[in-house]
């Protein structure tokens, strides 16, 4: 693995990091936990493009969550540039949930 690779790949797992510290409002559980992050995309200058959703089209948070996301991955010091992307295909459903997420709200 090349030095870029395995730095991207530290990056990334420092951006999970960051985005498990951010939770949902109505539900109790982080947004990495409850399927709402599809994918995380860090480029060789360090640019990360990360592809979410929210529990629903009307979520009230609409405005304020991906913000609150670009704003967090940005103050790694790492990062570059932080865009991020909603998108409602596929829709979120309770299947994305991790089994930890199923276990916090009492689903299991």
């Amino acid at each position: 693995m090349s030095d870029t690779a395995e730095n991207t790949q530290e990056l990334g797992e420092k951006i999970v990091n960051v985005l498990k510290t951010i939770y949902d409002p109505e539900i109790p559980v982080d947004i990495y936990e409850l399927g709402l992050i599809y994918d995380v995309f860090v480029n060789e200058d360090n640019d990360v493009k990360i592809l979410m959703t929210l529990t629903t089209p009307n979520c009230p948070v609409a405005e304020t969550l991906p913000v609150e996301v670009e704003e967090k991955v940005k103050s790694l010091n790492a990062v570059n540039e932080c865009e991020v992307e909603i998108t409602f295909d596929p829709p979120w459903t309770q299947e994305l949930m991790s089994e930890e997420a199923k276990l916090e709200l009492g689903m299991l």
